[in-house]
């Protein structure tokens, strides 16, 4: 965007201030570059099977101890070593490989 700006007004702008304007606009641009790979590095991304630990579950078919789950519209495989019924709410609590590991409540 500034890059673009700045070649506009290059075309413009008479000998010597087009070429000021150009190298402030390359600056700007490299500036801006920085700032937003520093903020990529800062924001971490809130996807994957990690951000499920915490979240609750729908049991959909009986974990006696295995069975399977719904969280946000997905089916998992899920462990429950208390049991739960077919309906009832689980927490997840962990998970190993592609099986969540639920309790009660």
């Amino acid at each position: 965007m500034v890059l673009t700006l700045a070649i506009i007004l290059a075309l413009i702008l008479p000998h010597p201030a087009n070429i000021v304007v150009l190298v402030l606009g390359a600056i700007g641009e490299v500036g801006e570059i920085v700032w937003g790979r520093r903020l990529a590095r800062r924001w971490r991304p809130k996807t994957g099977v990690e951000t499920l630990v915490g979240q609750t579950a729908d049991v959909v078919v009986e974990c006696r101890p295995r069975g399977q789950v719904r969280v946000h519209g997905e089916l998992w495989e899920a462990e429950c070593q208390d049991g739960a019924e077919v309906g009832a709410t689980v927490r997840i609590v962990g998970r190993e490989e592609l099986t969540l590991t639920v309790v009660p409540g």
